[in-house]
């Protein structure tokens, strides 16, 4: 659907020499057909600049914007804006006409494609409809909270039904309930409407909920490239993972973990393994017990993935049901914490030691 093929931006920074800085560095990225498709880095990562130059609003100094398998990079005037009516874009700040009702800011791409008023007249309900704006069409940019004027800006992108959404950073200027049902909003045009949807932000948590492919920017480039499930479960880049890990937030206190007696683990099941009862396996099979100090569970997309911080420690042979007790409760209390942990490690994606006493 939009093919970026060896993308380059290079800005001018004036002063006492003139520079140049190169925003984007030779980017080629290849987004399908009706996927929502994530770019998420630090500020300055080149991230908004990337997404701008799939409508022009940046012109690549180097590299081509293929969209539909047109090549787009080159175009100008009536061309270029009727190319532009097919792909709509919404913004953090929401960019409305304060001065214009709802009803009249949903209109303005229409008008601006040159709709008649009479399609305007039937169009602009359906989309305030649909994104739940309907008793609002004649109240004003101030009358309306920040989750209501992102949605006017969301009908506004799609009035003249475009083939891509673009996104620049569509909820940081929203609270963490609105920004949840503004993300809501745009999978179900996704999902009713197979409208492309690129969406940029720094926000992982916000890549996580909606988006099914992911590139992740630092510096220009792109350094990592996968499913969404597999850039959280399994990050290659170190800045990724540094990423991730943030999100997770899975970490306890060193102050804690040095003074817990027994075995400390960070275990991270992904798939089916992280339902299955690994560590009520390891306890019953070892003779030890397995307390859970910090982790979740949680899916991306329809696949699971579990994120557990545990302790290890021997258990008391005299606290386990008799009919429980097998020869390897014969071994030495250490011995058992080692096969327990052995035994999780062969039954989950992948464990670290933190501490071991």
């Amino acid at each position: 659907m939009i093919k970026l093929e060896n993308i380059s931006v290079e800005f001018e920074l004036r002063g006492k020499q003139a520079t140049r800085f190169k925003a984007v560095d030779r980017v080629s990225l290849h987004i399908r057909r009706g996927e929502v498709f994530g770019i998420v880095g630090t500020s300055g990562a080149g991230k908004s600049t990337l997404l701008r130059t799939i409508n022009l609003l940046e012109r690549p100094s180097a590299g081509r914007v293929l969209v539909d398998g047109e090549d787009i990079t080159d175009l100008t005037g009536s061309a270029l804006r009727l190319e532009r009516h097919k792909i709509g874009m919404i913004f953090q700040h929401f960019n409305l006409m304060h001065n214009r009702t709802v009803f009249d800011n949903a209109a303005f791409a229409l008008r601006v494609a040159g709709k008649s008023e009479a399609e305007i007249q039937q169009r602009v309900p359906e989309i305030l409809k649909l994104v739940g704006l309907e008793d609002k069409a004649l109240a004003y940019p101030s009358q309306l909270s920040g989750g209501q004027k992102q949605r006017v800006g969301i009908a506004r992108a799609v009035a003249n039904r475009p083939a891509v959404l673009l996104c620049d950073e569509p909820t940081s200027a929203l609270d963490l309930e609105t920004s949840a049902a503004i993300l809501e909003l745009l999978k179900e045009i996704n999902e009713r409407l197979g409208i492309t949807i690129v969406l940029i932000s720094h926000e992982m948590n916000v890549i996580k909920k909606i988006c099914g492919r992911v590139a992740v920017m630092d510096g220009g480039k792109v350094i990592e490239e996968g499913s969404a499930f597999d850039i959280f479960a399994t990050p290659q880049a170190d800045f990724t993972r540094q990423l991730v890990a943030h999100t997770l937030n899975l970490d306890i206190p060193e102050h804690l973990v040095d003074n817990i007696p027994g075995t400390v683990l960070k275990v991270l099941f992904l798939g089916d393994k992280a339902e299955d009862s690994v560590l009520s396996a390891a306890a019953i099979r070892f003779g030890v017990s397995v307390d859970i100090l910090h982790g979740k569970i949680e899916y991306i997309g329809d696949r699971a993935m579990g994120l557990l911080v545990v302790r290890l420690a021997d258990l008391p042979i005299g606290s386990v049901p008799p009919e429980l007790v097998t020869s390897v409760y014969a071994t030495s209390p250490t011995a058992r914490v080692d096969a327990a942990v052995q035994f999780i490690r062969e039954n989950a994606t992948q464990v670290e030691v933190l501490h071991a006493h």
